[in-house]
């Protein structure tokens, strides 16, 4: 399964990274609103169900053994689970840092047998892995 953000500028991006990867037709996609900061942060709590609802019926329907994330730089999600302080790119990379290790640990409680890789884009499409 993969976890990416609804954010109209890496649609393209998330595309050819999983293109590279040969996993074109091969993988459930959950877009959302900040990828792991909309499920894992608490401003957005009411969204985490309906993430983890989904999984499991992915990991049930297609036998999924690996979620792959891929969140993304200059997030807007990752600006308002900042809230008001000031924002800049060393505090984006601790909100992504943070939401990367949530997700982390929340799907190794939840889904134990379940493979995490971790990702985060830029605009220039380089990937960092966590």
């Amino acid at each position: 399964m993969v976890l990416s953000c609804i954010d109209p500028r890496f649609q393209h991006l998330v595309h050819h990274h999983l293109k590279k990867k040969k996993l074109t037709g091969k993988y459930s996609a959950f877009t959302i609103a900040g990828a792991a900061i909309g499920v894992t942060h608490k401003k957005f709590k009411k969204w985490h169900k309906t993430f983890y609802d989904n999984l499991e019926t992915s990991i049930q329907l297609h036998k999924i053994e690996k979620l792959i994330v891929i969140n993304h730089k200059d997030c807007g999600v990752a600006k308002i689970a900042n809230g008001k302080k000031e924002f800049s790119s060393v505090n984006e990379k601790k909100i992504h840092k943070e939401s990367f290790s949530r997700i982390k640990k929340q799907i190794k409680k939840k889904f134990p047998k379940l493979k995490v890789e971790l990702n985060l884009i830029s605009l220039d499409s380089k990937i960092t892995k966590f």
